[in-house]
């Protein structure tokens, strides 16, 4: 009885599959393109497979350098990564949404992450260098609780 219950189980889910297959739908996330490259000649900061592989690793170990150490790099920080994968466009996708850079692969991984309790989750500067969002909306918009997070001429979110 079991078995059988198994068996039908999996050629359900099996058939189910294939259908959103053949439909020209796709099981893996729809990750946005870059809005920038890294330089001309590469368009990360690491090959696309090793970034998707190892890129907490990377971000942790930038943490720990930078909160620890005092060591504040511009390679492979949480700024960077939004500076180039996130539209600064006033209607971007915001971090909740399935079409955010991040979270398009976070909710497919069923992985959760709190970097933007803190952290801005689009570049705070269009192009031209104009602010995108003010520290007020920033902080309501990200959930920031009591951290004063100010766009200033640093780095206001890395």
């Amino acid at each position: 009885m079991l078995k059988n219950l198994l068996i039908t189980l999996f050629a359900c889910i099996t058939a189910g599959l294939a259908l959103q297959v053949q439909a020209g739908g796709s099981i893996l996330p729809d990750i946005p393109e870059a809005q920038a490259r890294f330089s001309e000649a590469q368009g990360c900061v690491r090959p696309t497979e090793d970034m998707r592989r190892n890129h907490m690793k990377y971000l942790l170990h930038k943490r720990d350098l930078t909160m620890h150490d005092g060591i504040r790099t511009t390679q492979i920080s949480l700024k960077g990564c939004i500076d180039c994968h996130v539209s600064s466009s006033p209607d971007a996708p915001r971090f909740p949404s399935e079409k955010h850079f991040c979270n398009s692969c976070h909710t497919y991984a069923a992985v959760d992450i709190d970097c933007f309790q803190c952290h801005a989750d689009r570049p705070l500067r269009d192009a031209q260098g104009h602010f995108v969002v003010s520290g007020n909306e920033m902080q309501q918009q990200s959930g920031a609780g009591n951290l004063h997070m100010l766009a200033t001429e640093g780095d206001a979110h890395e």
